[in-house]
């Protein structure tokens, strides 16, 4: 099995539901296969050994008919242009995605980190992104009103 790194496969780094049921390939060019073996090393796996535990990924790599169709940005580092990020989500119960977004935080290199609408104790799921050369630290708190999303510092 081809894999991004040792915990993620080739599969999931192009995993999309919305990509699957409209018939389309969710393919990356060489140069996105890269940056997104940079983000997997630096902070996937990085977040694999502190907790030891699997961590979901729900969204990695978007070609740009698949992040339109998501309603994605049109800038989305998801697509990989500038930048690769992946969509986290604990899922287990063994680790929270609180925990997950307060450890990258606090430890680990990213350029955008995005606590992902939830509550004020705990996102739904964490956006992170890597840009290697450049990344900017900056976090961002997602919250939802009347179904349209907006974004703010993260404090």
């Amino acid at each position: 099995m081809l894999k991004i790194s040792e915990h993620i496969s080739y599969a999931d780094a192009i995993h999309s539901d919305i990509a699957k049921r409209n018939g389309i390939n969710n393919y990356f060019t060489p140069d996105q296969l890269a940056r997104m073996v940079v983000l997997a090393n630096k902070v996937y796996e990085p977040l694999i050994t502190h907790f030891n535990t699997p961590i979901y990924i729900s969204s990695f790599f978007r070609n740009k008919r698949v992040n339109t169709l998501v309603g994605g940005s049109a800038t989305s580092q998801h697509m990989a242009n500038n930048g690769a990020a992946m969509d986290i989500d604990s899922q287990n119960g063994i680790v929270t995605n609180k925990q997950i977004f307060d450890y990258i935080k606090d430890n680990l290199e990213f350029d955008q980190l995005i606590w992902e609408a939830g509550n004020d104790y705990d996102p739904d799921w964490v956006h992170v992104s890597y840009n290697e050369g450049y990344n900017r630290k900056e976090i961002l708190k997602m919250i939802r009103v009347d179904d349209k999303s907006t974004y703010e510092q993260y404090t």
